[in-house]
């Protein structure tokens, strides 16, 4: 009987005949928390009895989320992190390194991986073709200790997507779409799995985009098989003896096949205040916004800033439209220097944070004002995501966020481009 990618993957790492709705136990190749939910799990594991790490180089933590710490209560917490990282010898990720998903992307996943993490975007490395999903501290704690966790394993969702993209249509807008068509619940629990033409030539930036928001439709995991794109881009990180093939098997099971043609899509945005309230950035023309926020786990990276900074390039933002870019590591900032990415952002009139989470949870670095919107190229709009209830986020592509900036107002990247 053929399997398809999570029951692969879930069958090799825990060496049974792992079919959805099954349970069971596997080895973890990579557990970690960031700097919001890592205290709690550490805590958790020094109340549970255990002494020692199982696995101190597949342990790690990532501060963030609050990078640079905005007050002394996330500084101390920081603390906290690095003294356990110390005692441990776990792996650590410090203030400015970047956002955990991208760095797990850029140093720590392989194919065929399994992937915990104390956040819900852990979902991000299953473009890299890791069954990687998010779990809470309790248990991020256990699996610290014992190396190991149970899964019940997820029925699929095959996602097969075709056709060429239209200009100013990128991966973002194609998952919004997802989305919105089968709501903020419809695959809970369930595994998307990504396939067709244009899968199979789709960046690897543009694999993370979709897979880091599969959970936003409730999805356990968001996958795509490892081929040679994803050797290309471990070849690229100094990682090539990390690849290793994985595809699902041809008649393998799924709980309903979802045919996309990417020609058919425009330009869309999700309203206020869920991700599956969406519309074609057209319909929203002249929506006044008063912030636009560029990065992110999900489109923070290299690819993603040379598209708004290619839009903005001799222009200038609306003098009443902020404009914050956050790139998703140090990597990614160090190379949009050198390509010149950075220079004409800045020159357009954005403000650039050092890599991390930035404005996207509302800690620091870009709360919204009483009133204020918000388009930004983050994966979540919830009331309040940003720091202030009576706020209001609009999600959307790099492009449509340049294009926004330029205008003071939704605007459909085609307009400007």
């Amino acid at each position: 009987m053929g399997k398809t990618l999570a029951e692969k993957i879930l069958s090799q790492k825990s060496g049974s005949d792992a079919l959805a709705e099954s349970i069971v136990v596997a080895e973890v190749d990579l557990v970690f928390a960031q700097d919001t939910t890592g205290p709690l799990t550490i805590r958790q594991f020094q109340t549970s009895g255990f002494e020692h790490l199982a696995n101190p180089n597949k342990t790690a933590l990532f501060l963030d989320h609050a990078a640079p710490s905005p007050n002394y209560g996330l500084s101390s917490d920081h603390i906290l992190l690095r003294r356990f990282a110390q005692q441990t010898s776990c792996l650590i990720f410090d203030v400015g390194d970047g956002i955990c998903h991208q760095l797990v992307a850029e140093s720590l996943a392989k194919p065929g991986d399994i992937i915990i993490g104390a956040d819900s975007h852990t979902v991000t490395a299953g473009g890299l073709g890791a069954f990687a999903t998010g779990m809470g501290s309790s248990d991020i704690a256990i699996a610290f200790g014992l190396g190991k966790t149970w899964f019940r394993v997820p029925e699929s969702i095959k996602v097969v997507v075709t056709g060429n993209f239209p200009g100013g249509v990128y991966a973002k807008d194609l998952i919004l779409h997802l989305i919105g068509n089968i709501g903020a619940n419809g695959a809970t629990y369930k595994a998307l799995e990504f396939s067709g033409d244009t899968v199979d030539s789709m960046a690897m930036s543009q694999r993370f985009t979709i897979a880091n928001m599969a959970v936003e439709a409730g999805a356990k995991a968001g996958l795509f098989a490892a081929d040679n794109i994803t050797k290309d881009y471990l070849i690229s990180q100094g990682r090539g003896n990390h690849y290793q093939s994985v595809f699902p098997d041809a008649d393998a099971t799924y709980e309903q096949t979802i045919n996309i043609d990417v020609a058919e899509l425009e330009p869309t945005i999700s309203k206020p205040h869920t991700v599956d309230n969406i519309v074609l950035a057209r319909e929203l023309k002249g929506t006044e916004i008063q912030q636009v926020f560029l990065g992110t786990c999900t489109n923070g990276r290299l690819e993603d800033l040379a598209i708004a900074a290619n839009i903005l390039k001799g222009k200038k933002c609306h003098p009443e439209t902020r404009l914050i870019v956050a790139p998703a590591s140090r990597q990614v900032l160090l190379a949009a220097i050198k390509a010149g990415y950075i220079q004409k952002l800045i020159k357009a009139g954005a403000v650039i944070l050092p890599p991390g989470c930035g404005a996207c949870l509302g800690l620091h670095q870009g709360v919204l004002g009483d009133g204020e919107s918000c388009l930004s190229t983050a994966n979540r709009n919830f009331r309040g995501r940003m720091g202030n209830p009576r706020a209001f986020i609009y999600l959307g592509s790099p492009a449509t966020a340049a294009a926004t900036a330029i205008t003071g107002k939704i605007t459909d990247p085609r307009e400007v481009v």
